[in-house]
């Protein structure tokens, strides 16, 4: 089976309910949760909302998770914000329920207005995470055709990306954000242009090395940054001073080093440390750090040299910065090779909320061939060729 998206001509929903999955999980002002700091999560589903109630549905039924409730009702978490800028920019009326498991949804479902209604946040409630059979029914009964949107949470198995599709034989979609993303990662997946570069940063190893290990026989180079690359370094024998690193990760590093295909891992030469987070930088020129210092950008030498190697690429994976990047002391090797991606002919494809906001940061993403909206469930694509709720709606889900 093959999975459809919306613009497919079996998507007849004239005078139907149409139970959408989005990912709503916006960034909210610290001082003021009523406030969204960047809407841009809700502003690339709207060509898909807008395409749905173009088809005339009696009714669109949206459903989101934000921040981590853990299963209890924590106002700050709640979907108000978004509900009041989805009626602004649909210039429609949304009506926003006080739960998911709301006894008046139903009766909402029978009246002729309005036509878009968003189900409370999903994580209120234990259920959703837990992939629970009974929440899954139930926010099923609500429409009568599924859409998934939501790729940012395509990689977990719960409720409302997962197990709702038990209930929708072949009665499921996916939206156009989703359509984008596949067909951008399936760029990196499938049969990338060569030379293909792959450019990974962030603090841990251990998060990355399912990917490292499915990266490492498909690309030309790749390049390591951030805290990442001082495992790698520890485990050549380097001094890395203060910077973070966990015996875990050095093991890791140690057996990727080790691997036939090791000569194509690229490590920092030189670096920017300090004696703190928020100390004065200063430059390293050799690969060993002074032991009361603090490894927190890459340096000149190995910005030259990841430049040059760029330079070559076809295909170009950026996920995880090269430094402390929010602190400007810390930021050039970040946003130098930020620039290179922009100005690259090459497909570039970012993935990852700290790369991405070192893009927008620095004024470099409208360049980028593709910017994931989840950097978890890209990198998942990128390690197992698809993700469980894409499988759910290719080949349905089991009761």
């Amino acid at each position: 089976m093959s999975l459809k998206f919306i613009d497919d001509p079996s998507f007849e929903v004239e005078g139907k309910k149409v139970l959408v999955r989005f990912d709503y999980n916006v960034p909210l002002d610290k001082k003021d949760s009523t406030v969204i700091t960047d809407t841009t999560r809700v502003d690339l589903t709207l060509p898909t909302l807008k395409y749905i109630l173009e088809k005339r549905p009696s009714k669109v039924i949206i459903m989101s998770h934000l921040g981590r409730p853990k299963g209890q009702v924590v106002p700050e978490f709640g979907l108000e914000p978004v509900a009041k800028y989805l009626a602004q920019v649909l210039n429609e009326e949304v009506v926003l329920t006080e739960t998911a498991k709301d006894s008046g949804i139903k009766t909402l479902l029978g009246l002729n207005s309005p036509r878009v209604i968003l189900l409370q946040n999903l994580r209120y409630h234990p259920e959703e995470e837990k992939n629970d059979h009974e929440f899954s029914k139930l926010l099923a009964s609500y429409g009568d055709i599924y859409v998934n949107d939501a790729f940012g949470t395509c990689h977990r198995k719960h409720a409302s990306t997962y197990g709702v599709m038990a209930f929708f034989k072949k009665k499921t979609f996916g939206g156009f954000v989703l359509k984008k993303e596949i067909k951008a990662l399936d760029q990196i997946v499938e049969n990338p242009k060569k030379p293909f570069m792959a450019l990974l940063g962030g603090a841990k190893v251990s998060d990355k090395i399912k990917v490292i290990e499915k990266l490492l026989p498909n690309v030309d180079s790749l390049l390591i940054g951030g805290a990442m690359a001082y495992p790698f370094l520890k485990a050549q024998g380097h001094n890395i001073g203060k910077s973070l690193c966990s015996d875990e990760d050095v093991s890791l590093a140690k057996s990727l080093l080790n691997d036939k295909f090791a000569n194509r891992i690229m490590i920092p030469q030189d670096h920017v440390v300090s004696q703190s987070l928020n100390g004065e930088p200063e430059t390293i020129s050799e690969k060993s750090i002074p032991d009361d210092k603090i490894g927190l950008d890459i340096g000149a030498k190995t910005v030259s040299q990841y430049k040059e190697k760029l330079g070559q690429a076809k295909t170009i994976l950026w996920n995880g910065p090269m430094g402390l990047f929010e602190n400007q002391s810390f930021s050039k090797g970040t946003y130098a090779l930020a620039e290179v991606l922009a100005n690259s002919d090459a497909f570039t494809l970012v993935g990852g909320g700290d790369s991405v906001s070192a893009l927008k940061n620095s004024g470099r993403a409208e360049s980028i061939s593709h910017i994931s909206t989840g950097g978890g469930a890209s990198l998942e694509y990128i390690e197992n060729g698809s993700l469980p709720g894409i499988q759910g709606l290719k080949f349905g889900v089991e009761l």
